[in-house]
């Protein structure tokens, strides 16, 4: 865990920028595991391809078999590595996942909490609005000759 991010968030968004280096470093170095790896079982491949001919001298085979053997074990280590390395990025995206999920989550908290703060106020403007117009309109109801002489009827 990156101690400066769990210490609570301070100032200016160290901790958001070092972790973005750090992650970035972490990608730069897994791309490149990831290429040295594939490169590695492509060139072992067509190593084994170039060995599979099949020869008349015995000891000829033989050299090429015990090629072939060094050239497949150097494969399975490269596909191990492959295998590990695409483990550790699943790890990675789980729990780098998290932290920022959470930061996502905050962020949007904050943000509907703002809105929530701005609808209040403008329900209150709507509600006074309301009221001073209903009780503009009431004055012009009471003080109307339509009214006076609806009154006068019954």
């Amino acid at each position: 865990m990156n101690k400066a991010a769990v210490g609570g968030g301070g100032g200016g968004g160290g901790p958001t920028a070092a972790a973005a280096v750090a992650a970035a470093q972490k990608q730069k170095t897994l791309l490149q595991r990831v290429d040295a790896d594939v490169s590695n079982l492509v060139d072992n491949f067509s190593h084994l391809v170039n060995l599979a001919r099949v020869n008349d001298p015995p000891v000829r085979n033989s050299q090429e078999a015990f090629q072939m053997e060094i050239r497949a074990a150097r494969m399975v280590q490269a596909a191990e590595s492959l295998r590990n390395l695409v483990s550790e990025l699943k790890q990675t995206a789980i729990f780098s996942g998290f932290g920022s999920l959470n930061d996502n989550v905050d962020r949007q908290v904050a943000e509907f909490n703002r809105l929530e703060e701005g609808s209040e106020r403008l329900l209150e403007k709507v509600g006074e609005q309301a009221a001073a117009n209903l009780k503009e309109l009431e004055a012009h109801y009471y003080s109307s000759v339509l009214r006076s002489s609806q009154g006068d009827d019954g």
